[in-house]
Formats: structure tokens, sequence, C-alpha cells
């Protein structure tokens, strides 16, 4: 039900009310229902913190009036004006009511536009000839003439009402995500209400202010002049644009250094305790590394030489091996799990998905049986209890976490796709004593600034060194009318005896208008590409029918493997020598970068090609990025810069504090700046003895890292 606003220099917006505290449960709030509470509830907001932390989706400028126009124009607008007239009109259960709006301008006849409302009865006892009115949409144009708006937001004026005492117009209004059956515009008001009542009280800043933990201050002042309480009001109703940016820079430095502590806390407790001390010198490991049928790189050789230092020093290993897509990370993580055997131990690699692990599970049988070493395979459907009582190296997905009668006490785990998995898992690895040793491993192009600051808990690696003798892949960006020369391309290839990968971003048409499907074009590609064999593999198949359908690629039965990007990490075909994507400007360019690894593999020359979709219009210009760039940094770079961070602060980091309002790469400095500060805060007063209020949030973040991994 939409919330009217009626303002006069005598009745104040905001109601007389018993005070409410800024950590009141917002059951203390006036006027809530049973059902608009557990709507709140529901959405994760238990506290009046937590409302007024509910930030806009956007700002819309409702300060000017313009006056009324002729013709429907293309952005939302705010009029102000008398109510000429009211009609209401009724169908049945259905009604419509409707008003006429003139201009104040002193002229007649004045400019008038109707507003209409449906279903909303209500509206004939509060709107009513004679009022001033002030409306905010955009309005279209009735073929009869004239304009209308429908469901404009407005708010009627008193005839002595102050323009300050407007919540939803004349100023730089919020627009906020709706909650359930709470529209942006009652949220608007609750918000506003709730700020006004919470006016004066003293929130507690997160920042520190000391000298000794400001962020590199010499004079230990704060990083701007604001309060947390102001900031708080400015970023719902500010005053004008540069309030508004003040107020979001002092939040966002905030909610990154809450960030950066939680990570500092985190890492100290890993690095706390005991674990196995693994050397790297044994017998085993060099009869693995001279049977190799290549030689490491050189950023091999010294990304083994960070780790083997970490696995003897007796304390835990976290690690994080950072490496472009073909780097060699698999041979690396290897090399490291054969020296946890060799000192009598076990090791662990984990996945993020049953088709990666199994292919895991079959390269690392090639290479440990010749020496001896059992491997074995656990998934959620697939549970294999090993004949070996000694060392052994276990391959699965995130299910390991769950078989400790399978896995055992694994001295080192090994996590592929780092950024699939997430702090809330390797806080459980952490909670084990002794500690395993843990090296997480990602080839998702992460700027290696941003890296280092993200994954806070963890010392970096990186691999950045390519194996010699692959040709770099040729990635080509086509309009969508080139589908029949790439498709006669693609036919050629298989001729020659190939494999190929084709790539949609949806499985069944109908989910996202405007997209091709996977499901529907595998049969027009079987048709099209006849004889050559063609399968389907996408998420929602079984995990064996995905196993029986990688079995058949690997072996070269299936020619085409037409997929989602299920397909995106980790699959290793070396005969698979091209990639095609149709609307590839629906994935990010980084995600594309990963696809484009699953060909050159081998060391024929691999093609990628880049179809873009009938409604791409000028995002084929970024596409185009990917034709000249193979670095994975440096297109991570763009990336970040077009797209901004995505789900790069929240999936990426489960279980941390969420990142609503800092944007990177813009940011990066205040992200910097924050993590310097949870450093110094940390090695000053680790127990937060000084800073009760951080001590408080860092606990109840710490419950929801660890919640679920007990």
């Amino acid at each position: 039900m939409r919330t009217i606003s009626r303002v006069s220099k005598t009745s104040n917006p905001t109601p007389e009310v018993a005070p409410v505290r800024w950590d009141s449960p917002l059951a203390a709030l006036p006027r809530l229902t049973p059902a608009r509470l557990r709507a709140l509830h529901g959405a994760g907001l238990q506290t009046v913190h937590d409302l007024i932390r509910h930030y806009a989706r956007r700002h819309e400028d409702r300060r000017k009036f313009p006056a009324f126009p002729s013709a429907a124009p293309p952005e939302p607008l705010c009029l102000r004006g008398t109510v000429q007239s009211v009609r209401s009109t009724y169908f049945g259960r259905r009604s419509q009511f409707t008003l006429v709006l003139a201009e104040k301008s002193g002229h007649l006849p004045a400019a008038t536009v109707q507003c209409r409302w449906f279903n909303l009865r209500y509206l004939s006892k509060i709107l009513q000839a004679g009022q001033d009115l002030v409306i905010h949409g955009r309005p279209r144009a009735l073929k009869k003439g004239g304009l209308v708006f429908d469901h404009p937001d407005f708010e009627v004026l008193e005839s002595d009402a102050p323009d300050s005492a407007l919540i939803h117009l004349n100023r730089i209004t919020p627009v906020h995500p709706s909650i359930g059956i709470w529209s942006p515009r009652a949220l608007r008001r609750l918000i506003f209400e709730t700020l006004a009542q919470i006016s004066g009280q003293a929130i507690p800043q997160l920042w520190p202010a000391s000298p000794a933990t400001a962020a590199g201050r010499a004079d230990g002042t704060q990083p701007n002049h604001l309060t947390t309480a102001t900031a708080l009001r400015a970023i719902h109703f500010p005053a004008s644009e540069d309030e508004f940016e003040s107020a979001r820079t002092h939040l966002a430095r905030e909610e990154l250094f809450e960030m950066q502590c939680v990570l500092a806390r985190q890492r100290a407790r890993q690095t706390g305790g005991r674990a196995p001390v693994i050397p790297r010198q044994s017998k085993l490991l060099a009869r693995f590394l001279k049977a190799l049928p290549f030689d490491l790189t050189t950023a091999q050789k010294r990304v083994l030489t960070h780790i083997f230092d970490d696995l003897a020093t007796g304390h835990p290993m976290n690690r994080l091996l950072h490496g472009d897509v073909g780097s060699g990370k698999t041979v690396v993580a290897a090399t490291a799990m054969l020296g946890a055997i060799a000192a009598g131990h076990s090791a662990a690699l984990m996945a993020p998905t049953q088709v990666l692990a199994h292919q895991h599970y079959e390269n690392f049988r090639k290479l440990f049986e010749p020496l001896g070493v059992p491997v074995i395979l656990r998934t959620a459907a697939r549970q294999e209890k090993s004949g070996a009582s000694g060392p052994r190296i276990v391959i699965g997905t995130h299910a390991l976490l769950f078989a400790p009668e399978i896995v055992g006490r694994p001295a080192l785990v090994v996590i592929d796709e780092q950024h699939k998995f997430g702090v809330r898992q390797r806080a459980k690895l952490s909670g084990q004593e002794p500690h395993p040793h843990v090296l997480v491993m990602s080839a998702t192009p992460i700027p290696r600034t941003l890296a280092l600051t993200l994954y806070g808990d963890l010392d970096l690696s990186l691999l950045d060194e390519m194996p010699p003798g692959r040709l770099p892949i040729r990635t080509l960006v086509r309009a969508p009318e080139k589908l029949g020369e790439a498709a006669a391309f693609l036919r050629q290839k298989l001729d020659e005896g190939r494999q190929a990968y084709l790539v949609y971003p949806v499985i069944e048409e109908g989910a996202r208008t405007g997209l091709k499907a996977a499901t529907a074009e595998y049969a027009r590609w079987s048709e099209r590409l006849a004889p050559h064999s063609c399968a389907l593999l996408h998420g929602r198949l079984k995990a064996d029918e995905k196993d029986v359908i990688m079995a058949s690629f690997r072996a070269g039965e299936t020619r085409v493997l037409v997929s989602t990007t299920v397909i995106e990490v980790g699959i290793d075909v070396a005969n698979a020598t091209v990639l095609l994507v149709e609307n590839a400007e629906r994935f990010g360019l980084a995600q594309l970068h990963q696809l484009r690894g699953r060909v050159g593999r081998g060391a024929d020359q691999s093609w990628c090609i880049l179809l873009a979709g009938e409604e791409a219009g000028d995002k084929i210009e970024r596409l185009k990025i990917l034709e000249e760039a193979s670095d994975g940094f440096s297109i991570a770079e763009a990336d970040l810069e077009l797209r901004g961070p995505g789900d790069l602060l929240g999936t990426a980091q489960t279980g941390l504090p969420p990142v609503r309002l800092a944007k990177l790469p813009r940011d990066l400095p205040l992200l910097e700046e924050a993590r310097s500060a949870a450093q110094k805060l940390m090695a000053h007063d680790p127990e937060l003895t000084d800073h009760p209020a951080l001590q408080v949030r860092l606990g109840f973040w710490e419950k929801q890292l660890f919640a679920g991994v007990a």
C-alpha cells in the first residue's frame, strides 16, 4: 500500500514516538505491522543499524520544477501544481483514480497533465481539488492529446508547508531496493523517519582514531571530517552530490576496513598453530621430477621454493598460487602434495565441480600410480574406500570437508579455483588440529594489487611465465551474421580430426530473452555438423551423466561438446583446438579468457571465435580487447574498469562483511589504506581492548564466517 505524505509547518512528517537507539531491534520502531517486520527480518535486517545501512540503489535529482511540458520528455521530471479536478471510475473490482494537475503559472488557460492510479480506491479520500501537489515520474503522450503520469510519486502540500519538509520530492531522492511488501517509497519514508529518531546519537566509528593505528597519518587525523552518523544520514538524503560522495567515501572506507580486520584476525588464527614439517628433499620427489616429460619453468621453480620454505617451518602454510590459464599450477600442486606423501602424510585436493575433480583424479593417477602412491576419488556421486591405510592422495569436491573417514588428517590441502570456495571453507580447515597446510590455486585473473588486498589472509605466489612450446590462441571477434563462416571453419577443423567446444550463456530458451540456449543449439549443431558426433553438457545433468560425457570427449569419441560455462575451469583435452562462444557480449572479459583456456592445451594452433548476439550493439568493441590481449591480468584490469567488481567481494569471499559502497578499481587506494590500518591495529591491539565497537562487529562476522563449519 502506498504511503501518503501530507506536510505543513505545524505538522512535522516525523510523529512523536518513544526514543529509539541506533542499536535497537526493529520491533522498537512504531507502526510496524507483524507482516512488515517479518519482511525486513527476511531481508536480514534485524536492528535499526541494519536498516539505515540498507543503501539506495540510485538517487534521483528531484529538486527542479520545470514548466509543464507539451511533449513527453526522455527523462523523469518533477512538476508542481494545483489539483484542478478528480474522478473515480469503477470496472467491477477494478478502479481508476484520475486527477488533472494544473500549472500555477499565472497564465490562462493553465497547462495541465493527467495523473492516474489503478486499484487504489483510498486515494479518493486523500486527493481533492484545490490541493497543491508535487509529482515525480515519466509522462507519456495520450492518443487524444496531452500527457499522463501513471502511478507517479507525489506529496500533498499545505499552503504554509516549507519545502524542506518534503521526503520524496524537492531533494536528491534515494531509490532503495524493495523488500517484499516494502516499496522503495515506503522504505524511503521508514528510513527518513528512523534517521530523524536517532538524530544526535553517536554511532560508534570502526575506523581507528589513535595516532598509533591511523593509516600512516603522522598527525593521527581521521580520513575525512564526517562522523559515521552524519555519513549515514548523507548517504541516504544528501544535500548535494559532493556531500553524497564524501559520505560514500567515509562508509566505503569503513566497510573495507571491517573486511580487512576480519581477514587479519583469520590470518593470525591460521598461522598461530602447529602443522606437520614437510621437507623438500626426498628420493620420491627426485624420481617424480626426473620422470616429467618437460622441464619446470623458472616461475614454477621459484613458487615451489616459496611453498617448501613454508612447509618446512612447522607453522601452517596459507598460500594463494595465482597463475594464468595454462601456466602450470597443477604440476606445482602435485609436487607439493608428493612432498607430503614422502614425509609420511596424506594430501587432499578439492575442486569446485565433479567434472573437474574427476579430471584431476585421472591425471593424478597417471602421475602417481607408477610411484606406488594411492590416489582415490571422493565426490557426492562417487565415494571410494581406500584399501591403503598409509599416506594417500584424495581428490574430490568440497564433500571432502565432510568426509574425515576418507581424508583422515591431511598434512596438505590444495583448493583448486579458490573463488569457487572462499574464506568459510578455509576457516573450517584452519579449525583442525594439527592445522593442515593450505595451498589455494586460482586462474581467475584478478589484478595483482587487488589480489594481494582481497586475499589478506593468504600469502601470494605468482606464476607469471608460460611453459614453452605452446602457440598463442588466435582469437576472432565476429558479428552474428558470420555464423555460417564460423560453422564452415569448425567443420573444416573437425574433418582434420580436431575437437571443439561450443559455449552458450543459458541452458534453455526463455530463461533470458535474446539469448541462444545450449539445449536448442545442441539440436541444431548435431544436424549441421553430422556425421561428427555432438554431446550436450550443463550443470543440471547428474554427476554420472557428466562423467560419461566427459570420458567420451576425452577419448575423442565425441567430437563437439555443446556446453554452458560448466567447462570454464580445468577441462584439459589437448585435441580440442576450437572454442566458439555465442552471445559472447553477455560474458565478462575475464570469464571469456577463462573459457579460452580450454583450448591451446596441446602443440597445435588453437582458435577462439567470439560471436556477438543480435543485440550486442557497441558491446562488440569491448570483445575486441581479447583479440589483442593474451595476458589474463591485463584483461582483468580492463574488465574491472568496464564492469566493476561484480561478486568479486561477495562470492569470492563468502563469510566476510559485505562491500556495497566501494567502487573498484577506483577505490583501490581506500582498499590499500584499509588493509594497512587493519594490520597496524591488529599489531597494536590484537584483542581490540581499546576498540569495543569494532570488537563487537568482528565478533559478529566471525560467527558468520564459522557458521556451519564446526
